[in-house]
């Protein structure tokens, strides 16, 4: 058993009808995170803690419960993910962790996405916008506003892999030549004939005469996982006044799978949001029926009565034009893979992962766990010098999650004045003309101090 302080003086957050209830005084238990994650938890915290009490004058607190994981939880526990911290996770709802070392040569193959999955946290919820001052590798930072929607529980997280010349690769490559001849002669290196005439024409330099080494994989997809997660973008976009929904998919190669999410996604879309949406799929409807312009005519009324689009994009095409026309994009919703791919990449042209908050959320139970999206940084740990804004940021989902929009204000209008100042840590300053560098604690304590 791992031993946990509850705090005397707090309550737990509750749900029903799909709507926290959040008591003044919430339980939220933290994972500090391993490497770096002390020293940016200690920042974070006080950042919080002062937004909540200039928020709400002592009316409202947090009550936090550090629970353990990573290296903190091995080195005192021997265990890498107690019982107790996910038990925790699913008795108080929501959560905070910094970054956590992934153990190597065995055990768990992802703290992270074991989280994710003994909590069925469906959706990671990825927001990207910029903060003036930034130093930003693009031309206008400024045009990026789009909130990620990244399935959380499928896909490549719930892959089944087996190495090439295993056994098990072997029994489900003889599989597919016995059940399904046809799709096993795409495979190009299946058969021992085609290795040995490989090997001929290049001088037999292969690991040994007829070997095959083949590695195979499923990736399962779903209609349940792929509607729960797009009607979650859906929702939000409707919420938030957002004007657009993107699908985001490879279904030009992956037909039954990636090509399926897009096609599942328009059809729940029409299904539960009909009056509220316009879909691409009803455009291709009426372009067929009635031609283009009727089309075109048809999608404008719709949007200028205040309907959301939904639309998809091919995702290779997606990353080329997050950069070229980023406008074009508000909340994308994809699958894992492509949204791993897509939110690193739009964190670089806002600032870099360092900044870049996340959250992983079940709307259905309201299980959440916000989280830093970068590293360990473990050769910068306990210097007093990394950027804790990726805590900060998630925590700042947090609260807003939590309904306590008050503090989640606070929290963006003092890092926003902060860096517009040029009073950062060494990751912006080394990049900003004019800098002043600051300790990651002192950077805490101004985004306090500029929340006045």
């Amino acid at each position: 058993m791992t031993p946990l302080q509850q705090p005397k003086h707090g309550e737990v957050i509750t749900i029903s009808s799909q709507r926290l209830n959040v008591p003044d005084h919430p339980i939220i238990p933290f994972i500090e995170g391993d490497g770096t994650g002390p020293d940016i938890w200690r920042a974070s915290q006080r950042v919080f803690d002062a937004a909540v009490q200039k928020a709400y004058g002592g009316e409202r607190s947090i009550a936090w419960m550090e629970v353990f994981a990573g290296e903190k939880s091995y080195r005192q526990f021997n265990t890498w993910l107690p019982d107790e911290t996910v038990e925790s996770f699913q008795k108080y709802l929501v959560g905070i962790k910094g970054p956590l070392t992934t153990p190597v040569g065995g055990g768990i193959r992802s703290l992270n996405v074991a989280l994710r999955q003994l909590l069925d946290l469906y959706v990671c919820l990825r927001p990207i916008r910029y903060f003036q001052g930034v130093p930003s590798p693009v031309k206008r930072p400024d045009a990026i506003d789009m909130v990620i929607f990244r399935e959380n529980t499928e896909d490549i997280y719930a892959g089944i892999e087996f190495p090439g010349g295993s056994l098990e690769a072997q029994k489900v490559l003889e599989f597919f030549a016995k059940e399904f001849p046809a799709s096993f002669k795409k495979i190009r290196f299946g058969t021992k004939d085609a290795v040995n005439e490989w090997s001929n024409m290049i001088g037999n330099s292969v690991p040994a005469d007829g070997d095959i080494q083949v590695g195979v994989g499923l990736k399962p997809v779903s209609y349940q996982g792929s509607a729960r997660l797009i009607r979650a973008a859906i929702q939000y976009a409707l919420q938030n006044k957002r004007k657009s929904v993107t699908l985001v998919h490879k279904g030009n190669i992956m037909k039954f799978t990636e090509g399926a999410f897009r096609d599942w996604g328009y059809a729940m879309a029409e299904k539960e949001f009909g009056d509220k949406v316009y879909t691409w799929a009803q455009w291709e409807r009426t372009k067929k029926k009635q031609g283009e312009d009727s089309a075109n005519a048809e999608q404008k009324a719709a949007l200028a009565s205040g309907k959301i689009l939904i639309k998809d994009a091919i995702a290779d095409i997606t990353l080329q034009q997050v950069l070229t026309r980023p406008e074009d994009f508000d909340v994308i919703a994809t699958l894992n893979l492509n949204g791993d791919y897509l939110s690193d990449a739009l964190a670089a042209q806002v600032g870099g992962i360092g900044i870049a908050p996340g959250g992983n959320i079940n709307f259905v139970t309201g299980h959440a766990v916000f989280e830093a999206t970068h590293g360990t940084a473990p050769k910068y740990a306990n210097l007093d010098k990394v950027n804790p804004g990726s805590v900060i940021l998630s925590g700042e989902m947090m609260l807003r999650y939590m309904g306590w929009k008050e503090t989640a204000d606070l929290i963006i209008k003092g890092l926003e004045r902060t860096i517009k100042s040029k009073v950062v840590t060494y990751d912006f300053a080394r990049l900003m003309q004019g800098a002043k560098e600051v300790k990651c604690s002192e950077f805490g304590n101004e985004i306090v101090r500029n929340m006045d």
